[in-house]
């Protein structure tokens, strides 16, 4: 059994040149709405996108996108897709036999973050129970289960990979509820998932994705 970290890959916008271009589209769409074409120029768009932000025009964001891919838990991803307006391609356990040699004849795991490394009892019980689940699930690929009915078996916090795609506008949304904590307190491991990406953004292009 392994056990790996969350982590996140921006795969869309992936350089300058693309983030550009999306910040580009976000005040075009808006202008033609004004018709103020005239004035937009090469850095036009910084003071735009504040404005737009703080009138809560959202629907102009909506015209930027992004791409991300998560490595996370299956727990997590369950309230990940729950934002109907993104669109998700994830890691499926219907197909992946994971005692092939390309997993590593073995599950995947992530611990969940309240959970410490100090050995103490929650964490063993957590780590038997895992390993107890990747043991029946192996001997049952092994007496010819198809992994797509064996996959019952697996835990909650099996690793997985999700791809999501949504507008500017539904990211925000999405870092409201699950890192700000606007409507109450993030589930921790959520928490742990997406404020690194946010963290970024704000550093990336703070007057869209910092506070207005």
């Amino acid at each position: 059994m392994k056990v790996v970290k969350p982590s996140f890959e921006i795969l869309y916008p992936a350089n300058a040149v693309e983030w550009y271009r999306e910040l580009q589209l976000i005040e075009l769409a808006g202008r033609t709405a004004y018709k103020s074409e005239d004035k937009i120029d090469a850095n036009s768009h910084i003071d735009f996108i504040k404005k737009i932000k703080m009138q809560n025009h959202g629907a102009v964001l909506e015209f930027g996108n992004m791409v991300v891919k998560f490595i996370t838990d299956r727990g997590i991803t369950h309230e990940l897709v729950r934002h109907r307006l993104c669109s998700f391609l994830q890691e499926s356990t219907r197909y992946c036999n994971y005692s092939q040699d390309k997993f590593g004849n073995e599950i995947t795991v992530i611990q969940p973050s309240n959970l410490s490394n100090d050995g103490g009892d929650a964490t063993k019980f957590w780590q038997d129970s895992c390993e107890k689940a990747e043991k029946e699930y192996l001997s049952m690929i092994r007496n010819g289960i198809s992994p797509q009915t064996a996959r019952s078996i697996l835990p909650t916090c099996t690793k997985t990979e999700i791809v999501v795609k949504a507008n500017f506008r539904e990211w925000l949304h999405i870092f409201d509820l699950r890192v700000v904590g606007k409507t109450g307190k993030p589930h921790p491991d959520m928490f742990r998932l997406l404020s690194p990406l946010y963290e970024n953004l704000k550093k990336k292009c703070p007057y869209l994705w910092g506070e207005p």
